[in-house]
């Protein structure tokens, strides 16, 4: 992950993604690459193509705010892609250090328990806080009957990446997997240009991209985004397909993580199956405690 390198690719990759007539430019009929020339890129941001050569051989060091924003209008870079770009400057300049809070990993961090009262008062849908590695750090109980399947095996190590990758029981549990696994990368890339030195995160996309062809792919392709707020269907293996809305919350007293909340339209088929899976975890749970007070 040197910041070098993922600068020159993302910034390569997203002018690929620009054609010419997006650009406002005439086609032409000798083009050799798929989107814009770097001499075009330069023209388009009012900068020398010397400048912008420097800049996508990722020399990001000390480049002013004003520049990062040409380059971003002219790559035509949405909200996840800008931030990205900052990130990476900021790690150029190693400022990020100095201007963000210090991110915690797994292991430095407990859920204080009024965080955990938090999760548990919320009884209608499955609620967790996961880092940007996106490790499982807590949840409620329908959270964790939810994910039923990522716990069942230790080697998943409660990680929503490693599940959806390397884990056969993704498949079913997510009907949408492409979608998923797109959704997943995006995130660990987006995670890697805010803390470019989390050791953590280097030996989870270290491992992904050695066991997982789909995964290496992805990572390749340099696309980060936000997951913030939609929709997505599953398959749980006790309950059936569902469809849930969700939000994701930054959490201010907490920086670098999200708490997940998901939710099912009131009166739907999956607001019922959602019922059916919290008396199924209760039942669970009730069981699991019994035989640990017999055994």
């Amino acid at each position: 992950m040197d910041n070098r390198d993922e600068v020159r690719e993302f910034l390569t990759s997203r002018r690929a993604k620009i054609t010419p007539e997006r650009a406002g430019l005439p086609a032409g009929s000798r083009r050799r690459v798929p989107g814009l020339r770097r001499s075009e890129v330069a023209a388009l941001a009012d900068m020398s193509v010397e400048y912008y050569a420097k800049l996508e051989r990722g020399n990001l060091a000390g480049v002013s705010p004003a520049v990062l924003e040409a380059v971003a209008r002219v790559l035509q870079l949405d909200d996840a892609e800008r931030a990205h770009l900052l990130h990476l400057a900021q790690a150029a300049d190693g400022s990020d250090a100095l201007t963000r809070p210090r991110r915690r990993t797994t292991r430095q961090w407990t859920p204080h328990r009024s965080l955990q009262w938090t999760l548990d008062a919320i009884t209608a849908g499955p609620a967790f806080v996961r880092n940007g590695r996106m490790d499982i750090l807590a949840a409620n109980r329908l959270a964790r009957a939810f994910y039923a399947d990522i716990h069942a095996d230790p080697r998943n190590q409660a990680n929503l990446a490693r599940f959806n990758f390397l884990d056969p029981a993704s498949r079913r549990f997510y009907p949408d997997w492409e979608l998923f696994a797109d959704m997943a990368v995006a995130i660990l890339r987006a995670e890697a240009g805010r803390d470019p030195h989390d050791k953590d995160l280097h030996d989870l996309v270290g491992e992904l991209s050695t066991r997982s062809e789909e995964f290496r792919t992805r990572w390749g392709a340099h696309d980060v985004r936000r997951h913030g707020t939609g929709t997505k269907r599953f398959h749980h293996p006790a309950v059936g397909e569902v469809t849930l809305a969700f939000e994701g919350l930054e959490m201010a007293a907490e920086p670098g993580l999200t708490l997940t909340i998901y939710t099912a339209e009131p009166g739907s088929p999956s607001e019922e199956r959602l019922r059916l899976l919290a008396s199924w975890a209760a039942t669970e749970e009730a069981d699991a405690s019994t035989r640990h007070s017999t055994g």
